[in-house]
């Protein structure tokens, strides 16, 4: 037999069956019930109740102990091995199985592409149950903390810093070694200095294998514990973690995709994560919306040619700044002679392309500036007032115009209770401070399972226990024959 299987109908002492434990409405079953209608073949893992040699535990109870635990907060392979011990709901679950800690994070670190994958057919699964309509979509990122410090994140100046220090310290030691005489040789004082010395030269070795991967990298930083990490700034300070991104549905506010990226930002996330949730669809949107964090015209762009509404706030538009009566606003754009035309009257003609900002300048004369009423509330430069305009400033402009109009406005007000609400019950009641896997893959991964308890939760609150199982009862299981 190739795995081992439970059995919930052995005969106890007390009631007959474990099974009699655990009431028909408890939310267990429902997550078994959710388990059993993946199919596991999609998911990369393999199924083989006939395969030889020696056995090992079923994958699909593995993948419920992972979803059911995560589902309540309990996420360490250590907890896990405590609540199949002690807790009656994960007896039922596993059939009585106890694997150890040591099974449990096995699994998890060797399955973590199927891991990735359990959001995209629970999401699937919910749009097969009219949960998930995929209209309209919602983005927002999220900062967690990943499994290493922030003292283990290195610069090039971090590492010039401590190679002066390890030099003058081992040119202490070298001079401590030297005068010591030769009768005193063995004496423990200079055993534990040749001792400091070794470590030191180790790590004078780690910390140059460091700063030449920067020189090969076009990394700013690199942390030793998890290289794919990157320093987060949140309103917890600065540490290392990873952009958690999740897309959900305008219907049910069900996470249709998530991700997790390193970098501290949204700004190039919008047009990314809007395509993956259009892939696990099947199908494009009618509307996507964002707050102004992924305000970048060249990828708010992308989705916009693809004949999708978008809906997201410029960087001014959010801060709700007054116009002023010299801001740009009310430089006219003469697009037939490229050229501004400041309010005094003056002509700013082009001077020059910034490829990197991906904009073009506009310059008025010095002469007509310093001589101008204005000069000192319009500008103080004495080469003249300059104008910047994005080589996309049309899109930018239509993507302004359609964030203020009404229906625009009633989809941006229902942003934060369908996209932010996930992400509350992630961070406060599944209590996830961070991330326990390393690694990107790893990330992504906790961050799937993660999401696909929120929509777990969603799911029963909607239909209810016996509901949920009753529809996904209904659902053709997968064949592994």
């Amino acid at each position: 037999m190739a795995y081992r299987y439970g059995d919930r109908n052995q005969m106890t002492l007390l009631p007959p069956s474990v099974d009699d434990y655990v009431p028909q409405d408890a939310p267990v079953r429902a997550y078994d019930a959710f388990v059993e209608a993946l199919d596991f073949e999609k998911l990369g893992i393999k199924v083989d109740p006939n395969r030889v040699g020696n056995p090992s535990y079923d994958p699909k109870a593995m993948l419920k102990l992972l979803v059911y635990g995560y589902s309540y907060g309990v996420r360490s392979s250590r907890k896990l091995e405590r609540e199949v011990n002690y807790n009656l709901s994960f007896i039922w679950l596993m059939g009585a199985l106890k694997p150890d800690f040591k099974t449990i994070a096995e699994f998890r670190r060797n399955n973590k592409k199927a891991l990735k994958e359990v959001l995209k057919q629970c999401a699937r699964l919910c749009i097969r149950l009219d949960l998930i309509a995929g209209n309209t979509l919602f983005v927002d990122g999220t900062k967690i903390r990943g499994n290493a410090s922030i003292k283990n994140t290195w610069d090039k100046k971090k590492c010039e810093r401590a190679l002066k220090k390890i030099d003058k310290r081992i040119d202490e030691i070298l001079s401590e070694c030297e005068s010591a005489d030769e009768a005193e040789e063995g004496d423990p004082s200079l055993v534990s200095m040749n001792k400091e010395l070794k470590d030191k030269k180790k790590l004078k070795q780690k910390v140059e294998s460091i700063l030449g991967g920067f020189e090969q990298s076009p990394e700013k930083s690199v942390n030793t514990v998890d290289r794919d990490c990157t320093r987060i700034n949140s309103l917890q300070g600065s540490h290392a973690g990873y952009n958690g991104q999740i897309v959900t549905d305008e219907k049910n506010g069900l996470i249709v995709s998530s991700d997790v990226v390193n970098e501290n930002n949204d700004l190039n996330q919008f047009a990314v994560q809007i395509e993956k949730a259009n892939e696990t669809l099947e199908k494009k949107c009618d509307t996507a919306s964002a707050d102004s964090g992924y305000a970048t015209t060249d990828e708010l762009k992308k989705v916009a040619d693809q004949e999708i509404k978008v809906v997201v706030p410029s960087q001014r538009q959010a801060a709700d700044r007054e116009v002023k009566e010299f801001d740009r606003q009310n430089f006219k754009y003469d697009r037939e002679n490229d050229c501004y035309v400041c309010p005094a009257g003056e002509v700013l003609n082009y001077c020059g392309e910034n490829k990197k900002k991906r904009s073009r300048n506009y310059q008025a004369p010095g002469a007509s500036c310093r001589n101008c009423r204005f000069f000192g509330r319009c500008t103080t430069s004495k080469h003249g007032r300059k104008v910047v305009r994005l080589n996309n400033e049309d899109t930018r402009l239509l993507l302004e115009a359609e964030y203020l109009k009404p229906d625009s406005q009633e989809i941006y007000k229902l942003r934060k209770e369908k996209v932010e609400l996930p992400f509350g019950h992630i961070k406060r009641n599944l209590s996830v401070n961070g991330f326990l896997l390393r690694g990107l893959e790893g990330v992504k991964s906790e961050m799937s399972l993660l999401s696909t308890c929120f929509n777990m939760a969603r799911m029963i609150t909607i239909l209810g226990v016996e509901g949920l199982i009753a529809k996904l009862r209904k659902i053709p299981a997968p064949d592994y024959a």
